[in-house]
């Protein structure tokens, strides 16, 4: 199977023009409230009222931003990047869902390259054990052909169905100290990710990460990393949201509070999916340490839908192969156009619906950077599975998609 990944980014000279990723704020037009944005996208989204109206001008809160960069090549070969943003603010809180997998998987590469142990890689087997009761281990991986638990197979599932469990063991492999001072490092400095998915720990459970043992074909010890306890002093916040949320099937009449879960602002998983994409557009010091078989590896699997993966295998009636194209596809099972490429990663809970994707339409010669977020909790209460993810967030990624690709394609 071929991939269309950009690997010219590897075997040539980039000429770039740096994107600004803090676009200055702008006149604004009436009605978008809109701190952070240039004209193009809300022109864009202006031109087709029926779709867009409601959501731009509409009574409801839905925090919607997007981030758009256009890419043009010269007769090399060489990219140049245009960017543009509408309501783009890092300021404005949304819960980033599964989108804090992508750093996770991104880090877990760059970490085995730092480690630098002979034997290790991301295929070596990990057994990941436990020393307290919230804990759990893995000492193997029935979705793996040969039930090995390894960082690849993780990085597969993450990228394929954004499974939680994998990111869970990618997050204990790292610690949340490594995860966040890297990051900041890298210019990442308003991102934060302190704890888990989908498992309830506390937030000083979450601090604890579990030992893990990386084991040779042999099964001889090659490397192991202790349990270890984060120190990491995280920034004071106050995040609360909506008007009420269900807690043990009862509903509490306050705010929901956001103030000790992850954050991952739009702009930054913008630019960590053009890091990924295209790691020569950045400055050296902003890049993540990864070798050209890291980048080949997680622009296949960014890209590969769930039906093409041979190992793990997935049910397409549970995994169609739309399943997490959120933009241009939305949620229902579409056909896939073969022509366009999306490398990309999703995020869906308490309402968010974000895309953070790079396009490549080989057929009409188009390549774009996309990121957008949409909030869907119409009545303001967490917890409930009462959100407009089908009727609003899902049609609107859609939309926005096919909007910007047509654009582009005319332009």
């Amino acid at each position: 199977m071929t991939f269309p990944p950009m690997t010219l980014t590897r075997t040539i000279s980039v000429l770039i023009l740096l994107g600004s990723w803090a676009i200055p704020a702008r006149s604004t037009p009436a009605g978008t409230q809109n701190p952070m944005s240039d004209t193009l996208i809300y022109s864009l989204l202006k031109a087709k009222p029926e779709i867009f109206d409601p959501l731009i001008f509409g009574s409801s809160d839905r925090r919607i931003q997007v981030l758009y960069t256009r890419i043009d090549r010269d007769k090399k070969g060489r990219p140049r990047f245009t960017d543009h943003a509408y309501r783009s603010n890092p300021e404005e809180y949304f819960y980033p869902a599964s989108t804090i997998k992508f750093p996770l998987a991104v880090l877990a590469l760059q970490k085995l390259n730092e480690l630098g142990v002979g034997g290790l890689n991301r295929n070596t087997t990990m057994l990941t054990d436990s020393v307290a009761p919230e804990q759990t281990p893995v000492l193997a991986d029935k979705s793996a052909a040969d039930g090995r638990p390894t960082i690849a197979h993780y990085i597969k599932k993450i990228l394929l169905v954004s499974d939680n469990d994998a990111s869970n063991r990618l997050y204990e492999f790292l610690g949340p100290d490594y995860i966040n001072q890297t990051l900041h490092r890298l210019g990442y400095r308003n991102t934060e990710i302190i704890h888990r998915l989908s498992v309830p720990f506390t937030m000083e459970q979450n601090r604890h990460t579990n030992p893990i043992r990386f084991l040779d074909a042999d099964g001889k010890l090659i490397y192991f990393k202790p349990a270890e306890i984060s120190t990491y002093q995280y920034p004071a916040r106050d995040i609360q949201m909506g008007v009420g949320y269900l807690s043990n099937g009862k509903l509490v009449n306050r705010p929901f509070d956001f103030s000790h879960r992850n954050r991952f602002p739009l702009e930054d998983l913008h630019r960590m999916v053009r890091a990924v994409m295209f790691p020569e557009s950045l400055p050296k010091n902003q890049r993540f340490n990864l070798t050209a078989s890291d980048l080949a590896f997680l622009h296949e699997y960014m890209s590969m839908l769930p039906g093409e993966s041979i190992d793990p295998q997935y049910d397409v009636k549970d995994h169609w192969d739309t399943y997490v194209k959120f933009l241009y596809y939305g949620s229902v099972p579409n056909t896939y156009d073969p022509n366009i490429r999306v490398y990309n990663k999703v995020g869906e809970a308490y309402g968010f619906l974000i895309d953070g994707a790079y396009f490549h339409d080989v057929k009409n010669n188009v390549e774009f950077l996309l990121s957008a977020v949409i909030y869907c909790n119409s009545d303001g209460i967490f917890n409930d599975d009462k959100y407009d993810y089908d009727n609003v967030g899902f049609p609107f990624l859609k939309e926005l998609g096919r909007l910007i690709h047509e654009h582009q394609i005319t332009k």
